[in-house]
């Protein structure tokens, strides 16, 4: 059996890898090819691993690349028209993904698609809902709201639980939280880093003054990223001894701090699954912000607040995202009873997740799906 896969993100590289694992431990004889990054590359040396160059944040960042971007799906096209395989798994990337599975439905490819990790379209453009359950033969989704937005649509559907709750299991350390300490969490892109950091650190040279008893930390993904923070914390002139950036283990610094602040995306759910109590900050580009406000039509942007139905965790957002707002949002969560508050509304909106098992529960989907096994 041959299977193509795509992913077009550092979190699909992740989750693609532990899928293709599940699949190969099902039928070791699979064929698995495609595009992701280093993990899936890993798992098989079909993989083209283009994640650094594919994974691009926001419209105006998509527009600078968009001739790059033109030539590789061309390119994916003629390759998957070449290898005939059996099935298409597509893995979250939605602008290149969804467009992707209705080329090949257009120019008539006869091939079984499958989508691990539903875009967010409930979000963004709930009308496309039907159309994807024209292009595709199952949604693995991994939020519990989704099953039945795409059933009634006449799409099969399975509801995998979450991957994250599998990776916090694994991670997590109970009895290791510091009552003094912050987490920082910027990002982790260069991009993401420019615009979080510097009001990071004016948060800290403020609040060192105001709670001296105070540690901050934050962990950079990688030691090119850890560079670039120390640089500008030394170019504002705040002391090395006063914000200590480390590299990596940032599961370690969620389980280890008692409040933080956390740039949206993966990494507020992931402080969530630790019960680190956090403020959620985000800061785009302009152009990249106007044009998501004409789309999204949900009022929270934070995972947790969308399965709660309810602001638990504050959203900084664009303007919002103040040196002041970040202040006024972490005194309060360290506060001992603000804060167990917090963490008693996160466990009731992340044991909506799942309870572990999703790469296993998808490539048993898959696999029915490239069996013709809809349903049973």
């Amino acid at each position: 059996m041959k299977l193509f896969i795509i992913a077009g993100e550092t979190s699909g590289d992740k989750h693609g890898a532990l899928l293709m694992q599940e699949l190969l431990r099902q039928d070791p004889s699979m064929e698995i090819m495609g595009l992701g990054g280093p993990l899936m590359q890993a798992v098989s040396p079909e993989i083209e691993d283009w994640v650094e160059e594919a994974a691009v944040i926001g419209v105006v960042e998509v527009l600078k690349k968009y001739g790059w971007f033109r030539q590789k799906f061309l390119d994916v096209l003629d390759r998957i028209k070449r290898e005939q395989p059996d099935g298409v798994i597509l893995v979250d990337y939605p602008g290149f993904n969804l467009r992707m599975a209705e080329r090949l439905r257009r120019d008539g490819v006869d091939v079984r698609i499958g989508y691990f990790i539903s875009p967010q379209v409930w979000a963004w453009h709930k009308g496309r809902i039907p159309k994807m359950a024209k292009i595709l033969d199952i949604m693995m989704c991994i939020f519990p709201f989704e099953k039945p937005l795409f059933e009634g649509a006449g799409l099969w559907t399975e509801f995998v639980g979450h991957p994250l709750v599998d990776d916090i299991l694994a991670e997590r350390q109970t009895d290791v939280r510091e009552p003094k300490l912050v987490g920082l969490f910027p990002g982790s892109r260069v991009r993401e880093i420019e615009r979080h950091f510097p009001v990071f650190i004016q948060v800290v040279d403020l609040l060192r003054h105001r709670h001296p008893d105070w540690v901050f930390e934050t962990a950079a993904s990688n030691t090119k990223l850890a560079d670039l923070m120390r640089r500008m914390a030394h170019e504002f002139g705040l002391p090395a001894n006063v914000l200590h950036i480390r590299t990596e283990n940032y599961h370690g610094l969620m389980d280890r701090a008692n409040a933080a602040l956390v740039a949206s995306g993966t990494a507020t759910l992931e402080a969530a699954l630790h019960e680190l109590p956090y403020a959620l900050v985000y800061k785009v580009a302009w152009g990249t912000y106007l044009a998501a406000k004409l789309l999204v039509r949900i009022p929270h942007i934070g995972m947790v607040n969308i399965l709660s139905g309810k602001e638990v965790v504050r959203e900084l957002v664009q303007n919002d995202f103040s040196v002041e707002n970040c202040i006024a949002e972490l005194e309060r969560l360290m506060d001992e009873k603000q804060r167990e508050d917090v963490v008693r509304s996160m466990r009731a909106a992340t044991d909506l997740l799942g309870h572990g098992g999703a790469a296993a529960k998808a490539a048993d989907a898959v696999m029915k799906m490239l069996k013709g096994q809809q349903g049973e």
